[in-house]
């Protein structure tokens, strides 16, 4: 690979969130909690929804397919940068920088679309109730399901091609606790306007606009409901805060990280933290917890698991 770009550069220096040790064994211990509860959380949705035939139905597929993307997106990021705190040199080769950059973006594209495919589900299901289980079939489902990895993989590749092939020579310090195009193309020994251009409109641009997007349909849903029965209104808010609130956890963060970056790198780090450790987590928390349906079936589960050790 490094034959191919021509590079002279065959490792990158990230950035350490810590100096101190007592600093060092508080973020190990915050981000091993938290990367533990992803796991945990987001794989109890996951088989939660494939063993328990009540949850066979679009909208749970769409939350299993999220909380895998979750997992995975957390996956990317967080394992490296708990193995890195105690490092003296943060070192990622320039074949492990490439990859993280690819998947980080692949699974980011990935959970947009399916965003979107959860609104489409919920203004369906809200809207259009008795024209959901013809418009929301299970072959609907894996085509958004398979429609979202088409394009998370597209996002991806358009933007991979370009930088595999950028030729670094010089600076090597990333400056950030991992690898992702913005950070990587100002590395480049050459001028790279355009570039870093395309970047923040395939990811900055786009993810903004998919932000107001969902937004809007969902103040639509509301105002829907309203205009019909403003009794189901509440109803209806409750239903959807969950996905407007998980909505602004993801995309806040991406705007803030590709459309306007914080001249200062505290905040950069932060909003990063919040969108690989802290929403991944929350996502879970958010859906079960507040849907009927989901607590039910931990229920089940609870009850399955119990009956089977006594029946050992």
């Amino acid at each position: 690979m490094d034959q191919v770009n021509g590079s002279m550069v065959t490792e990158f220096v990230l950035l350490g969130l810590a100096q101190s040790l007592r600093m060092q064994v508080l973020l190990f211990l915050f981000f091993s909690l938290f990367y533990a509860g992803i796991i945990l959380g987001n794989l109890f949705i996951m088989f939660t929804v494939i063993f328990d035939s009540h949850l066979h139905s679009p909208m749970y597929i769409l939350l299993a397919n999220l909380s895998f993307i979750d997992l995975g997106l957390s996956s990317t990021t967080v394992p490296r940068m708990i193995s890195d705190l105690f490092s003296d040199g943060k070192i990622i080769s320039f074949h492990s920088c490439m990859i993280q950059m690819f998947f980080i973006h692949v699974m980011g594209g990935v959970e947009m679309i399916l965003l979107i495919a959860m609104a489409y589900d919920r203004y369906t299901a809200i809207c259009r109730p008795l024209h959901y289980l013809t418009i929301m079939n299970l072959k609907m489902c894996m085509l958004l399901v398979m429609t979202a990895w088409i394009i998370g993989v597209i996002h991806a590749v358009s933007q991979f091609v370009f930088v595999i092939n950028l030729p670094f020579c010089g600076p090597k310090n990333v400056g950030s606790f991992y690898c992702d195009f913005p950070r990587v193309i100002k590395l480049a020994c050459m001028d790279t306007y355009r570039l870093e251009f395309v970047v923040t409109a395939n990811s900055g641009f786009i993810s903004m606009g998919t932000f107001f997007f969902l937004i809007v349909s969902y103040i639509f849903i509301l105002i829907t409901v309203r205009q019909h029965s403003s009794k189901d209104l509440s109803k209806a808010f409750i239903t959807l805060s969950a996905h407007i609130t998980v909505v602004v956890l993801f995309f806040v963060p991406c705007m803030f990280l590709y459309v306007w970056p914080f001249p200062t790198k505290s905040m950069d780090t932060f909003f990063a933290i919040v969108d690989f450790v802290v929403t991944p987590v929350l996502n879970p928390a958010i859906y079960t917890l507040r849907n009927r349906d989901m607590k039910a079936a931990m229920r089940r589960l609870s009850q399955q698991v119990v009956s089977s050790r006594e029946m050992s």
